[in-house]
């Protein structure tokens, strides 16, 4: 089966949440899964059941109350989001299969390039001697996953200090520069979506931004 992989270079996450929702509750057995790859500008996204007391100083980054799993979160620039809407009853495995995929992704892709990473069963997510240099949280809905998984390419401490990440105070955060590996956007989720379509026995197949999407203005 083909996994539709749609590049995004930047989206608002409001208008992103909506239209996942909106794929997601539209679609039927014979909707084509989709990826879509991309960054969001600087926010803080809380979980269905996340804790308020966590978000300690979010300043002038907007905080959106969610739909997804787990804690609070951030996603900025330099940081690659994936998203996926797959349909995991057509794949036949379930909620916790979908979690694993994405987590053993990423440590395959960090593993294929030098640097040991692990996942925890007490905290989703994948982990470098401790700090986290990936989050995750999910939501299925009608048989179809939306939201997905985030991969810090760039450090930029200073939001996280704003949060306890993930409902964790004190966590450490990491990122690919961080770690001493090259942060280039293209190659790094070319690399991670090849990985996570091949956990899921699927093919990556490129196309074209989704008809919602408006680039930004440069």
């Amino acid at each position: 089966m083909n996994v539709l992989v749609r590049s995004l270079p930047r989206v608002d996450y409001p208008s992103c949440w909506e239209a996942m929702r909106a794929f997601t509750t539209e679609r039927d057995a014979n909707t084509e899964d989709e990826f879509w790859v991309l960054e969001h500008p600087p926010v803080y996204t809380l979980g269905q059941a996340g804790k308020p007391e966590h978000v300690l100083a979010p300043g002038e980054i907007p905080v959106v109350r969610t739909d997804r799993g787990g804690q609070v979160t951030y996603h900025g620039p330099g940081q690659t989001v994936i998203y996926l809407m797959v349909d995991v009853q057509r794949l036949g495995i379930g909620a916790r299969a979908v979690v694993s995929a994405l987590e053993d992704s990423v440590v395959d892709y960090l593993r294929q390039r030098g640097l040991e990473a692990v996942s925890r069963p007490d905290a989703p997510g994948v982990y470098v001697n401790g700090a986290k240099i990936a989050s995750l949280g999910l939501r299925i809905r009608r048989t179809g996953s939306y939201h997905g998984l985030a991969l810090n390419r760039v450090d930029d401490p200073a939001p996280w200090r704003r949060i306890n990440p993930c409902g964790h105070a004190g966590q450490p955060m990491t990122s690919l520069a961080g770690e001493g590996l090259d942060p280039d956007r293209a190659s790094v989720e070319q690399d991670l979506v090849t990985i996570l379509a091949g956990r899921l026995g699927l093919t990556p197949r490129t196309a074209p931004p989704p008809d919602w999407y408006t680039p930004p203005q440069s």
